[in-house]
């Protein structure tokens, strides 16, 4: 079954291109069912560009979703297309005014992860949307910066510099073999990693309500859930697209700034060469077993969250 997405959004023409299902919302209310409703929050200064990603993989189930994107209100994008925020998006305000329920939210990453959490902005916003997603949404996926604002905000957990960033793509193992969101998984799998700093794992397994379910030595945490599964943090970046951490590498080479070539990525370690794409097979599985996750154990009827 296709996502739910208004004919106008960017992504609409490039999605139906690569024969992922899109619905218009004529068509889905002639569909006697109810969709997931998933509200994304997108932090990324890749605004089109990370909707693209995420709806992507979001249309690879056999369900409907119809999506809501969500905006702090309290902070002004510099890099979404003139006008696209105000079409597209709602404010957060609005959603948490109106006792808006979902089924499952996504908090996407942000460029702010060298700051103290309190120094962003919105912070004091999207720490009213984490506490509104623990009472109105039944799963919220947490990724990479918004992984350790949740961790952060709901538990203590700090965030450390690392001491160099951790670029490219990585082995990650599962510790939870029996895990709803692992169904499927090989013994290890590779996902892309980019960030400067991480969330401190010994506080992670300190703190009983959370669950570390993948990790290694190099990346550290990867995956963490709390509340058997309504809380679910990654630390990477399962979303990217193939040239996504080739665009960051050329963007800072640009700038001058100091970066390592990413990691497992180009043949050879060779950016004159394509990368090798083999982290998307389990990219599309995760988010399947999200949705699926989530709408085997949701109330049918919203209200009841």
């Amino acid at each position: 079954m296709p996502i739910k997405i208004p004919r106008t959004l960017p992504a609409y023409d490039e999605l139906r291109e690569e024969n992922v299902f899109v619905m218009t919302e004529d068509r889905a209310e002639l569909q006697d069912i109810r969709p997931l409703k998933v509200g994304i929050v997108n932090l990324m200064p890749t605004t089109v560009d990370t909707e693209i990603q995420l709806l992507r993989l979001l249309g690879n189930s056999p369900l409907q979703v119809d999506i809501s994107f969500l905006r702090m209100g309290s902070h002004e994008s510099r890099n979404a297309p003139p006008g696209h925020l105000e079409k597209f998006y709602v404010s957060s305000e609005d959603i948490i005014r109106q006792n808006i329920r979902y089924d499952g939210m996504i908090i996407t990453g942000a460029p702010v992860e060298t700051l103290p959490f309190e120094e962003v902005d919105y912070w004091s916003e999207l720490a009213a949307i984490l506490d509104y997603s623990s009472r109105y949404v039944w799963s919220t996926l947490h990724i990479c910066w918004g992984a350790q604002a949740g961790l952060y905000h709901r538990y203590g957990v700090p965030k450390l510099v690392l001491p160099k960033k951790l670029f490219g793509i990585f082995p990650h193992g599962v510790n939870e073999r029996n895990s709803t969101l692992f169904r499927g998984f090989d013994d290890e799998f590779l996902a892309p990693q980019s960030r400067h700093t991480e969330s401190d794992r010994q506080a992670i397994a300190y703190c009983r309500e959370l669950t570390i379910e993948s990790e290694t030595d190099e990346v550290g945490v990867f995956f963490a859930t709390a509340r058997n599964g309504r809380e679910i943090y990654v630390t990477g970046h399962l979303e990217y697209d193939p040239l996504t951490l080739d665009g960051e590498y050329r963007r800072d080479v640009g700038k001058g700034l100091p970066i390592d070539v990413p990691k497992n990525y180009y043949p050879g370690d060779d950016p004159s060469k394509p990368p090798v794409v083999r982290w998307r097979a389990h990219a599309h599985l995760f988010f399947r077993n999200w949705l699926n996750y989530v709408y085997q154990e949701t109330p049918f009827d919203l209200a009841e969250l």
